[in-house]
């Protein structure tokens, strides 16, 4: 099973830092089995768009790290509200919630989650701790996303 993991960065984008989030969410992704495809764009909206659109034709996951904050160039929730199709608000609630149990800057996000086709798509903090804790949020309800997306039988839909 694919996965994307698109890290929103004019820094890593031009080469300046090194891309901690994305290696993070790319290993943790492929601990639970999935085949990881990674990219890297700047903080610009359509650029943002367009690789999650990309993303999501192949993938039953896309996380998303950066821009997710109220910095001017911070675009990377307005960018993923363009492409869903279906919001899935508890999943960003969920991350908030968490978040906000360890600093008071979670109340700043903005991170969306949502679908597109048949992709689960959600936004994480730029931060590698917020990634992981995210992640660590995500993950116990991950696996039945992806079979639900896949149309798959679940304890709560049979075939």
């Amino acid at each position: 099973m694919k996965a994307g993991v698109l890290t929103v960065s004019d820094g890593v984008s031009d080469g300046t830092r090194e891309d901690e989030s994305g290696e993070l969410l790319g290993s943790l992704l492929a601990g639970e089995g999935y085949e990881v495809e990674r990219r890297v764009v700047p903080d610009e909206r359509e650029a943002i768009a367009e690789a999650i659109a990309e993303l999501a034709e192949d993938s039953a996951v896309v996380l998303t790290t950066g821009g997710t904050g109220l910095g001017p160039r911070d675009v990377t929730p307005e960018a993923t509200g363009e492409v869903l199709e279906r919001p899935a608000p508890g999943i960003a609630e969920a991350l908030r919630a968490d978040s906000l149990t360890k600093t008071p800057h979670a109340l700043l996000s903005r991170g969306l989650a949502g679908v597109r086709g048949r992709a689960l798509v959600v936004n994480l903090p730029g931060s590698p701790g917020g990634c992981r804790d995210g992640f660590e949020v995500l993950r116990p309800a991950l696996a039945h996303a992806v079979s639900l997306l896949a149309g798959e039988p679940t304890a709560h839909r049979q075939t």
